[in-house]
């Protein structure tokens, strides 16, 4: 590919920078998450089920998004799961979704097609269920698509593979040396990948499995390249604990953090402790709703990522959190945690005041926070205690709250 001529002269770092940027210019992604996950057991969709906390189609796309040779990605969705979509991807850089079709086949070309009308050179589809894709299996895809045209990352089988009849006899032995595990990104020259899946649309053929069979029974041929042993697909329950288990492990920086925060009384008639709307006599004298328990909450989190304070993230003079609800900014929190590879194994609130009385709504908010944080009930804990009629909270001027949190990050973080 030729640059510009200011090319010629400049530095070969920049030139490489250049080329870099043309060539991602040329490559899309195809995040296919229209299926239905049946296999998964109950729960809902499997790729916005979380794992570690996240869902598993933000951990599936984000390293497309971020990937520097990647310049589009475009997700294939059922219809019904917009609002849980829109919800687990917010902050990604990606193309508007497109409905899926009722195959993973009709999926693909549904993206397919959304991108035909500024068709990239080179096309990855990926399966959303695969949450662990690496940065070096995507640059390999590339590379590989460029090279050959059709390629796919495959591992190597390394258990002995037996073939049965219907009786579930064996019949046969393959020689485990020409046996491959294929995966996802599935990577090909747009044009011809496309040719391939309309062609077999016109013909009625919608039996394909992956889209490399597709391309082997347009005539093209399919390369393999080196694939990831953790890049495995999200099928079963099994699979969940699995990864949940995996990652747990590797989470071996243990961190504390604790959060404190007061708001005094003003007029009104309710004030919102923990994300629970209260009703009381008073209202609070704050900026935004004036929820301290979970204030101290996200003053926690933040503390055990050494990321400043909440007053840093949400200054107190922009007017945008003028009224602002609390639970986005404990949400915040959460994401921030799950960007940086942990998640958040413990909440733990004390809330300091002579009324309104906390111990009636105490699960209430228990249940409130454990939704607002993705977190199991059982790792969030609401208690209250008066200060004895002393100090302002004893004289019933406001309320405090001391929050602690407990994250799990990995070790290079």
């Amino acid at each position: 590919m030729q640059g510009p001529k200011w090319l010629q002269s400049t530095t070969l770092f920049n030139q490489l920078c250049y080329l870099r940027m043309a060539q991602a210019d040329r490559n899309a992604a195809i995040i296919v998450a229209a299926g239905r996950g049946l296999r998964a057991g109950a729960g809902g969709p499997k790729q916005y089920r979380t794992i570690a906390g996240r869902p598993v189609i933000a951990r599936s796309l984000e390293p497309f998004c971020t990937h520097p040779r990647i310049a589009a990605v475009q997700p294939v969705l059922n219809p019904d799961d917009i609002a849980m979509f829109n919800s687990a991807v917010a902050g990604l850089r990606l193309r508007a979704p497109v409905n899926g079709g009722a195959t993973r086949q009709a999926s693909v070309r549904a993206g397919l097609e959304a991108l035909a009308s500024d068709p990239p050179e080179v096309v990855l589809i990926h399966d959303a269920a695969r949450a662990f894709v690496s940065e070096a299996v995507i640059a390999r895809a590339i590379d590989a698509a460029h090279a050959t045209g059709a390629a796919i990352p495959a591992v190597a089988v390394t258990d002995t593979i037996k073939a049965v009849d219907a009786a579930g006899h064996i019949v046969a032995t393959p020689d485990r040396s020409t046996l491959r595990i294929a995966q996802t990104p599935q990577a090909f020259r747009f044009d011809a990948i496309l040719d391939a899946h309309r062609r077999a649309a016109r013909e009625g053929r919608d039996d394909f499995t992956d889209d490399a069979a597709i391309a082997e029974w347009a005539g093209l041929t399919v390369a393999t390249f080196e694939g990831d042993v953790l890049n495995m697909k999200l099928t079963t329950p099994e699979d969940f604990q699995r990864e949940e288990a995996r990652l747990a492990a590797s989470l071996g920086d243990v961190r504390h953090g604790s959060g404190y925060d007061v708001h005094a009384f003003g007029d009104g008639d309710h004030v919102w402790l923990c994300g629970i709307k209260v009703p009381f006599d008073r209202g609070f004298l704050a900026h935004s709703d004036g929820d301290v328990g979970l204030h101290a909450l996200v003053d926690a989190i933040l503390g055990a990522l050494a990321d400043g304070d909440i007053g840093s993230h949400f200054p107190p003079s922009d007017p945008k959190w003028k009224g602002a609800a609390s639970d986005q900014f404990l949400k915040y929190a959460i994401d921030l945690v799950a960007k940086r590879g942990g998640r958040v194994a413990h909440l733990d609130v004390t809330m300091v005041c002579e009324a309104p009385k906390i111990g009636p709504l105490r699960d209430q908010m228990r249940a409130k926070i454990a939704e607002i944080t993705g977190l199991p009930i059982s790792r969030v804990s609401v208690k209250a205690t008066t200060s004895e009629r002393l100090g302002f909270t004893g004289r019933q001027e406001g309320i405090a709250a001391i929050g602690s949190a407990t994250i799990r990050l990995p070790w290079d973080n």
